[in-house]
């Protein structure tokens, strides 16, 4: 089974507008509240790349 953690950005108590990570062999696999059945998976590197990324478009 998979253990899901919820983003602590994440809003709603009810978990209705919440972003999740886990983690399966060397991969990490994400889902969001709206679309749960979509779990695309990403290196621990590309992870990293993706949140640089987004922190640098939010910082401009």
């Amino acid at each position: 089974m998979i253990q899901w953690q919820k983003s602590t950005f994440s809003s709603g108590s009810d978990g209705s507008n919440c972003v999740e990570l886990a983690h399966r062999d060397s991969t990490l696999l994400l889902r969001e509240s709206d679309d749960p059945d979509r779990i695309p998976s990403v290196s621990p590197v590309g992870l990293v790349a993706l949140l640089t990324r987004i922190r640098a478009d939010r910082a401009s």
